[in-house]
């Protein structure tokens, strides 16, 4: 990876100053803001909107993954890692011992029930980690650490408790697919010969963990940004071979581009990005595809400024939230136009079978919907 893109990537994640948790469980502080949700018709729902729960910490969460309207998990800056198993009444400290002290910025976490999980820490070289608890947090084992100082991992996904991909910047030209098969307990390197080439200045952005994403049990999409065009690239065999296409997000900056992406099934997805500086406009930040991603159509009134998370509600098929450090839009209309709901800032987002969506960012910020 180039310098311009470390510098870009740590801009992106903004090293944020985070008090290391207390041990104990903490309650929790309900602060209800904005309205959002769609019922099965589509239609909008009085009332709900974002609950804002007490973790006590400023750590932050990029890193979220909700398991069910009780059980989440969410990971970011300081080596912080925290879990909550009522509903985010409470969070517990699971942070892996001896990650604080050796500067570990988590940027992902993927949770297949409230016990096991994986973290990604980002960074380049031995930096980059993959770490796995099976005991809800009690204990921590590494299982990939990144010797490739041309590295940079920026987010992970699974395709079933098994199957998982992470994802790093290019190296040589292309980017670099790691490939687990026993749930993160080992990790391989994919061949890159089916993988296409990087554009100059081409990257992607640890800003939300939605940079990677998969659906079903093996399609996979890949989101860029910084180089002269914003770029999504999608796997059909778990990571062997891609093809790649031209969103509507513009790039052509290193601080511009598709952050995250969210699919509804193997076809139906949304890309959400724009310019992460505050003092740039963003008026093309999100896109939705209809043929898992062969084509993108930007969204005729977009959200109002950069977002990096998107997910999907878990009831109907056409409402979607997208979050971002001045917001979180709603969409009845898979993606067509967006309204905002909700002014308070977050970095990404995440929702659950069982009706439950879930927020983090800054500032020790965790909400549930």
């Amino acid at each position: 990876m180039t310098s311009l893109g470390f510098v870009r990537r740590m801009v992106t994640v903004g090293l944020c100053g985070a008090a290391v948790v207390a041990a104990t469980a903490v309650p929790a502080q309900g602060a209800g803001a904005g309205a959002f949700g769609a019922d099965a018709g589509g239609e909008a729902l009085r009332g709900g909107g974002w609950q804002l729960t007490d973790t006590g910490t400023d750590a932050r969460f990029r890193g979220l993954a909700a398991v069910n309207r009780e059980v989440a998990w969410v990971a970011g800056s300081k080596g912080t890692v925290l879990r909550t198993a009522d509903g985010g009444r409470s969070w517990r400290n699971v942070s892996p011992p001896g990650a604080a002290a050796d500067g570990l910025e988590f940027r992902d976490v993927e949770a297949f029930d409230g016990r096991r999980a994986v973290v990604l820490a980002i960074g380049e070289g031995e930096a980059s980690r993959v770490l796995r608890t099976e005991d809800g947090g009690a204990t921590w084992s590494e299982s990939f650490r990144n010797t490739d100082a041309r590295a940079f991992y920026d987010c992970i996904t699974f395709f079933d408790s098994r199957h998982g991909l992470a994802m790093s910047d290019p190296v040589d030209g292309k980017y670099r697919i790691l490939s687990t098969r026993d749930g993160g307990r080992s990790w391989r390197v994919l061949p890159s010969a089916g993988m296409p080439d990087a554009l100059p200045g081409e990257a992607g952005f640890a800003a939300s963990g939605q940079c990677l994403v998969s659906s079903g049990p093996r399609d996979v999409w890949l989101a860029t940004g910084g180089g002269a065009r914003g770029r999504v690239l999608h796997s059909a065999d778990r990571g062997l071979t891609w093809s790649v296409t031209d969103t509507t997000i513009p790039a052509g900056d290193s601080a511009r581009g598709v952050f995250g992406l969210a699919f509804r099934d193997r076809r139906t997805g949304i890309a959400v990005g724009g310019d992460y500086r505050a003092d740039q406009a963003s008026p093309k930040a999100a896109a939705v595809t209809r043929d898992g991603g062969r084509s993108w159509r930007g969204a005729a009134t977009p959200p109002p400024a950069y977002r990096s998370g998107v997910a999907w509600l878990p009831w109907g098929r056409s409402a979607a939230l997208a979050v971002g450090p001045t917001g979180t839009d709603l969409t009845l209309d898979g993606g067509r136009s967006w309204r905002t709901v909700d002014t308070g800032s977050y970095d990404t987002v995440d929702c659950t079978w069982d009706g439950a969506c879930w927020a983090s960012g800054e500032k020790g910020r965790v909400a549930r919907g």
